[in-house]
Order: C-alpha cells, then sequence, then structure tokens
C-alpha cells in the first residue's frame, strides 16, 4: 500500500465514521474500488485514529468520565446503589455502559458482518435503508432531554440501536442520534452522546483484534506501518473536523443532505456491484 492510497482510506474513515454515511459502507467501496487484501494492522490503526479524534473533541468530558467512574466505583463497593444519589458525571458513565451492554453480543455476527462487507449489492441496499432513516429522523419531533432527563431505559435503547449499525452501510453516528431523538433527546445532546459512547465500541473492537493485531505487526515491513501510520493521522485529523461539522449541522441544520448523499451512496454501490461482476 502507497502512503497516498493509505492517507485517502484515512480520509473516507474519518469523515464516515463521524457523519451519517456509514466508515464501513464506504471503506467496502473504496476496497473495491482500489482493490488489494484487507489487512488487520490498519484497521486496528484507522480505528484508533478516530478514537484519538473523540478523546480531542470531548476532552473535557472524557476527563470528567474518568474521574466520575472511580468516584461510582467508590460508591458501590460502599452499598450505594442508588441511581438518585449518583453525580450527573456518575450518571453520564452508567448511561455509557448500559448503551454498551448491546454490543457484547455483537462479536456472534462477525460472520454475517464479514459477508455484507464482501457484497457490493447487500452494501448499497443497506445504504439506500441508511438514507430512509436519515430522511426519517428529520421528521421526528427533537425533544429537550439532556444528561439530567435521559434515563438508563434511553440509553439501552440507544444501544441496542448502536448494535443494529454494526452492518456496513448503516451509519452508527446516524443510527444512534435517530434513536436518541426517538428517546426525545434534544439534538445536539443526541449527537454528544452518540459521539462518547463511541469511545467503548471502538476500544473494545481494537481488544478483541489486539492479540491477532500485534502477531500481524511482527510479521509486517516497518516501513509498511509507518504508511499505515499516515493514514491513521489522516483518520484523526479529518474525524475532529468531521463531528465539529456534525455539531454544527445539528444545531443548525437537518441530516437531509446526508440522506441524498447516503441515497446516491448506495446506488452507486449496487451498480459498482454488477460492474464488477
Amino acid at each position: 500500500m502507497t502512503i497516498l492510497k493509505s492517507i485517502i482510506y484515512g480520509i473516507v474513515q474519518g469523515l464516515a465514521e463521524f457523519l451519517p454515511i456509514s466508515s464501513s459502507g464506504h471503506l467496502a467501496i473504496l476496497h473495491a474500488l482500489l482493490g488489494g487484501e484487507e489487512n488487520l494492522s490498519f484497521d486496528v490503526l484507522l480505528h484508533l485514529g478516530t478514537l484519538v479524534a473523540v478523546l480531542i473533541v470531548y476532552r473535557k468530558d472524557v476527563a470528567t468520565l474518568i474521574v466520575s467512574f472511580f468516584t461510582l466505583i467508590g460508591k458501590l463497593f460502599r452499598g450505594n446503589f442508588r441511581y438518585s444519589t449518583y453525580s450527573e458525571g456518575e450518571r453520564f458513565v452508567i448511561l455509557v455502559l448500559i448503551a454498551t451492554l448491546p454490543l457484547i453480543p455483537g462479536a456472534l455476527l462477525d460472520h454475517y458482518v464479514e459477508a455484507v462487507s464482501g457484497s457490493m449489492l447487500a452494501v448499497g441496499i443497506i445504504l439506500i435503508v441508511n438514507s430512509a432513516m436519515l430522511y426519517a429522523s428529520d421528521k421526528i419531533k427533537p425533544g429537550d432531554r439532556g444528561l439530567a432527563e435521559m434515563k438508563p431505559k434511553n440509553a439501552l435503547v440507544i444501544g441496542l440501536s448502536q448494535l443494529i449499525a454494526v452492518f456496513p452501510g448503516l451509519s452508527r453516528s446516524g443510527t444512534t442520534v435517530t434513536a436518541g431523538l426517538t428517546q426525545k433527546l434534544d439534538r445536539p445532546f443526541a449527537v454528544k452522546f452518540s459521539f462518547i459512547m463511541s469511545i467503548p465500541a471502538i476500544l473494545g473492537a481494537c481488544v478483541l483484534k489486539l492479540p491477532e493485531f500485534v502477531t500481524t505487526v511482527g510479521s509486517e515491513d516497518p516501513a509498511l506501518l509507518l504508511t499505515y501510520l499516515a493514514g491513521a493521522l489522516a483518520a484523526g485529523i479529518v474525524g475532529v473536523a468531521a463531528m465539529k461539522l456534525l455539531q454544527f449541522i445539528a444545531k443548525n441544520r437537518n441530516f437531509r443532505i446526508f440522506s441524498v448523499y447516503s441515497l446516491a451512496a448506495g446506488i452507486f454501490a449496487i451498480i459498482l456491484n454488477f460492474i464488477l461482476k
């Protein structure tokens, strides 16, 4: 892989991971266009790049969550299990953990996810479904719930939507934000919660791949790893910009432009499927 190709993959990952257009769907299309075999080292580094982007944009929230996690553990050890007595930060930790729980059985879907990734027809159809979902999300009247009003059951619904979004073509951010709107969250907080709940999701995916990643890295050419790092850096930088853009759009615009784009990308993937046959 050349540095240019690595950077292209990184740019697409950074944009599509946080904008509601599906990074996995776009990477599947890009892989079909550019060719080459999938590489675990590169995949993990791209995801780490987007993880760093989230940590940069939400560094204050993450710092608060880390402190709140340990204070929450302390309260649990002292036998305090009353949700109403927890601080706002401690409740945020609980909500993120609840939203992450549905991903645990998601590992059982890996075989099906890989099968879908290898089919441009399937990816195209799911991108069109993503388009319809984004269009529908603009019809949902947002509520006024923020962190103080959000309940564990709301987090569970959003977490279940994240599980569905493991399939390429269905945007994780778009799906979770839409689910948040159905739970009457206000749009800016729905976006914020979507991004922050991606931290354990991305970190967990990387940890699961860590043993194989270490083995793969050992067999890689050091120069090639530097090429991969260029892609990860691109993913991180573009990811920060993409998050800022979605934050702005959530406050001032709707998702219609992403719905139209996702529809066009889905049609393109379906056409590509027949061209490549």
